[in-house]
């Protein structure tokens, strides 16, 4: 009895790092939603809208306490992780990495630089792009939104579903902030 009860605690104990987001070779935490593509945000625009789903682009860093606080707080929530995979076609990219990406308007740059050009500063920065671009338009001029660094599972899941539905077109007189201090209150105060 006591050998069953302690080979039980043994496999809980082991597999409480399993329910952790994984860490890949460049440091940056990994869902399983997240496509690994060429890095070229026209096809991946295209990949997105034939199934049916937005493009999400999610910067990250090796060692950033507000990815981690994201992954483990927030992408772990089967609900924002289901809507996630659900809704949006995401792709990861570091903000000190050196794989080529291919933006919207054609420029080809490593990771890094593509971040300096957007004027990106901080981890974690996602960005939500529309179904359609013009040639000439960078991802970050083209972003329907964007959110800089680590929020509750509720903003997120509000952002998430505000992008999703198009509420930004739908309802131009609500922006997000609006639309999230509405639905606090529609959900009894929970943030």
């Amino acid at each position: 009895m006591i050998r069953s009860f302690l080979g039980a605690v043994a496999i809980l104990l082991l597999s409480v790092p399993l329910a952790l987001a994984e860490i890949g070779d460049d440091g940056l935490h990994k869902e399983p939603w997240m496509r690994d593509t060429f890095k070229d945000l026209r096809e991946d625009l295209q990949d997105a809208n034939a199934e049916g789903k937005r493009l999400m682009l999610i910067f990250e860093q090796r060692g950033c306490i507000y990815c981690k606080k994201m992954h483990e707080e927030v992408f772990s929530d089967p609900e924002v992780s289901q809507y996630i995979e659900d809704n949006f076609f995401v792709v990861q990219l570091n903000m000190h990495g050196a794989t080529e990406v291919t933006d919207l308007d054609g420029d080809v740059l490593p990771e890094s630089d593509m971040a300096r050009k957007w004027g990106l500063l901080f981890t974690p920065l996602i960005l939500f792009l529309p179904e359609e671009v013009p040639e000439d338009m960078p991802a970050h001029r083209a972003a329907v939104a964007t959110m800089p660094g680590a929020f509750s599972k509720m903003t997120t899941y509000d952002l998430l579903t505000w992008v999703n539905g198009k509420l930004y077109e739908v309802n131009p007189s609500e922006d997000f902030q609006r639309y999230h201090a509405r639905m606090i209150k529609e959900r009894g105060g929970e943030q």
